[in-house]
């Protein structure tokens, strides 16, 4: 617990800490910046430094990309913040969400023909089996 605290209170993170903390991979963590996504300091040494801002929007990219978004619309809903306020930011995650739900929706339909598909073949399928078992 007083572990917990003290990482709350923490003001900045290396590249480590963070790859241990959400259990990605450095590289992962590159190419966020590589792409415009994190943007950390660098100390006299080159070495990155990420602030709570930096380790918040890390969070956000992961689940993010966790809820099937790409990278570019999460690139845009973590800029939406800073231009236009949260009730922008807010507005066009519900828009990106609203679009995922409705490809969710499709697919489970696909998939529900594709079960029900698979259902009737092993239908037929056990039915020939037993014809061709009882020699009719």
């Amino acid at each position: 617990m007083a572990q917990r605290t003290s990482e709350k209170k923490k003001k900045t993170y290396t590249i480590s800490e963070l790859a241990k903390e959400f259990d990605i991979s450095t590289r992962t963590i590159r190419y966020y910046e590589e792409v415009g996504l994190l943007s950390p300091k660098r100390t006299s040494g080159n070495q990155r430094i990420f602030t709570r801002k930096d380790r918040a929007k890390l969070k956000l990219i992961l689940r993010g990309k966790r809820l099937g978004f790409s990278l570019e619309e999460i690139k845009e809903m973590i800029e939406m913040y800073d231009v236009a306020g949260e009730p922008e930011q807010i507005r066009l995650t519900l828009k990106y969400g609203d679009k995922k739900l409705k490809e969710i929706e499709e697919k489970i339909k696909e998939l529900e023909l594709l079960k029900e598909d698979l259902l009737n073949i092993r239908e037929i399928l056990i039915k020939r089996l037993e014809e061709l078992e009882s020699g009719s």
